[in-house]
């Protein structure tokens, strides 16, 4: 079964310095049938404009994944972190116990364009840390690159819970597989271009509830990037 979540359906608003579409409730949108699915809590599309950011904040007991698309995010937090987050890049902040950091657009003259995710830890009160590697675009053309997963296989970050996140990067006409194994859950995200997963037509923003599924094949039908989460 797939249920799709169509990109103009999201929450959100332009505040100026934030141009912000959520996929499921999210501070004042609220919407009872999207309240994330599986451990999945969030996942915002960002635009943040030159020299805007969120001033420093807290969270506790969640797994926060940043990812950029285009542009550079400036990150600090409470654990002494300094860095500049890249298009590509995998990076991991688990709250824990408590955390605080900020996040800012370094650029005078270019927006950042990223997006916030959201995955519930598999137990509270985690020590609190961070994690970032790059991950060249040689390794997602044309094929599902996982990016952060429980165990860190494959060089990737590591995230408390049962969850792995693959990106890929695909052209138009070409084409990836995934298969589930029993009882696991998936979200694809279409984060820029378009495609079908299985058959199925989606557009940028858009999202997909995947349940029963034995295997995906998602095509694209422009330059397009693409997550999808394999979850318990």
């Amino acid at each position: 079964m797939i249920a799709l979540r169509r990109s103009t359906e999201r929450g959100g608003g332009d505040y100026g310095w934030l141009n912000t579409r959520h996929t499921f409730s999210f501070d004042q949108y609220y919407d009872p049938r999207f309240m994330g699915f599986r451990s999945l809590r969030v996942i915002n599309e960002d635009v943040v404009a030159p020299a805007g950011g969120f001033p420093t904040h807290p969270h506790r007991d969640m797994e926060i994944i940043t990812y950029v698309l285009e542009g550079k995010l400036e990150h600090k937090d409470s654990l002494g972190t300094g860095s500049v987050i890249l298009p590509g890049d995998g990076q991991r902040m688990t709250a824990g116990r408590g955390i605080r950091h900020s996040e800012r657009n370094p650029s005078q003259t270019d927006a950042v364009h990223l997006l916030q995710i959201w995955i519930m830890p598999e137990k509270n009160g985690l020590q609190p840390s961070y994690e970032q590697k790059s991950f060249p675009e040689s390794e997602k053309r044309g094929k599902l690159r996982v990016i952060a997963s429980r165990d860190g296989r494959e060089g990737s970050v590591k995230i408390n819970q049962d969850a792995q996140l693959f990106v890929s990067l695909l052209l138009p006409g070409e084409e990836v597989t995934h298969q589930f194994q029993q009882n696991r859950h998936g979200w694809l995200q279409i984060a820029k271009g378009a495609g079908e997963l299985n058959g199925l037509k989606l557009e940028q923003g858009d999202g997909a509830a995947i349940s029963a599924e034995d295997a995906l094949t998602i095509k694209a039908a422009k330059d397009s990037e693409i997550l999808l989460f394999d979850l318990a």
